[in-house]
């Protein structure tokens, strides 16, 4: 999977939502990504079809079409993904301050004592490069 590719700009959440299914499953056809929604989300197959093909469009995922169906797989990475709309989000709202941000995560989020030893853990193991 390529992680040079990116979209010009943050997917819409529908856009995220279909993406984080076909992240999970790794490849999917509509359908299955169709299945793998919330029932009571009722995104109609075609809904799904458009919304695949427009992240096609955007060069998120590309396809590849098998004896009945296209098969989709991500060209762009959960990570590579997380990690530019970090660096949009610390440079807009932030303005370009990633201490700001993590105040905010830290003061306005519910993290649980295991999150905080992880994110002590991670800061130790940077300064300590």
């Amino acid at each position: 999977m390529s992680k040079k590719s990116s979209p010009a700009k943050p997917l819409t959440p529908v856009e995220l939502e279909i993406m984080t299914v076909v992240w999970n499953l790794g490849e999917a056809t509509v359908k299955d990504v169709q299945n793998a929604l919330p029932k009571d989300r009722g995104l109609a197959y075609t809904t799904v079809a458009t919304m695949m093909k427009i992240l096609e469009g955007k060069k998120i995922v590309k396809s590849e079409k098998t004896d009945r169906a296209h098969l989709f797989t991500p060209v762009l990475s959960r990570e590579a993904y997380g990690k530019q709309s970090l660096n949009a989000l610390t440079s807009g709202a932030f303005s370009q301050n990633p201490t700001w941000l993590v105040k905010q995560l830290l003061e306005k989020t519910d993290l649980s004592a295991e999150d905080l030893k992880e994110i002590r853990k991670l800061v130790n193991e940077r300064l300590s490069e």
